[in-house]
């Protein structure tokens, strides 16, 4: 039990007080499994190291969102997996809360399911995406079973997002594709290029460099090799 639902519990503080915005924290659980955990950091990262010159964005793991009309810390709030809001300040937040943002909700929710969160997942908060906060795109996925779904929101219903011959689904607000890649779940360009993590592109970088290290030193013996040639043929390599 946190400090305000006890004192909630003991009646010291009142349901209809409205919470300045310095105590608005997240108040989310902790995640189910340690996969959990990788999977939404694997997701801000990638997304963040493809887009480090943007600064019109806010994207974010485990947080809640408080949404109350009253403007009430005590009712009305979720906390998705992982959320992007477009068109906004990039800076760390306590939380998201609605009524200091302008009024803005998530462009993109993704929840990442689970046996006892699945259901939950499907249907309520579903509900809740497409109705209140009316967020274009809602994905689900599911790190043990691979089950993984899209929505796109038209004329104010979620329409099923239609997978492309990769398995892919393309998320319109973020203009990437999301797809399954070694049992997780990973961004992709337009141009189906997977998005790396940091690690993945100093690794790349690294056996790149290590080709043209191998390329180079193949070319250097085939030089030596004709060099040696023309020497027994008593012509100075130097000279030609």
């Amino acid at each position: 039990m946190t400090i305000t639902q006890e004192l909630e519990s003991q009646g010291d503080i009142s349901k209809d007080v409205i919470f300045p915005p310095s105590d608005l924290y997240s108040d989310e659980p902790p995640l189910e499994t340690e996969l959990h955990l990788r999977q939404i950091m694997l997701l801000l990262q990638c997304l963040e190291w493809l887009w480090p010159g943007r600064n019109d964005f806010y994207a974010a793991g485990n947080l809640t969102i408080y949404y109350s009309p009253h403007q009430k810390k005590s009712e009305y709030f979720r906390g998705p997996d992982f959320f992007v809001v477009l068109g906004c300040e990039r800076k760390t937040r306590k939380s998201w809360v609605v009524w200091e943002e302008e009024g803005k909700y998530p462009n993109v929710i993704i929840e990442i399911l689970s046996e006892s969160t699945a259901k939950t997942d499907k249907g309520l908060k579903k509900t809740i995406y497409q109705d209140i906060f009316r967020t274009p795109d809602y994905f689900w996925f599911d790190p043990y079973t691979l089950e993984f779904a899209g929505f796109h929101l038209l004329d104010g219903e979620y329409q099923p997002l239609q997978a492309n011959a990769e398995g892919y689904l393309w998320s319109q607000q973020l203009g990437l594709y999301l797809g399954i890649n070694w049992g997780l779940l990973r961004w992709f360009t337009p141009d189906r290029e997977l998005v790396p993590t940091l690690e993945e592109t100093a690794a790349q970088a690294q056996e790149t460099a290590a080709q043209a290290q191998k390329i180079a030193a193949q070319a250097q013996e085939k030089t030596e090799r004709l060099a040696a040639k023309l020497r027994e043929l008593n012509i100075d390599p130097d000279t030609i």
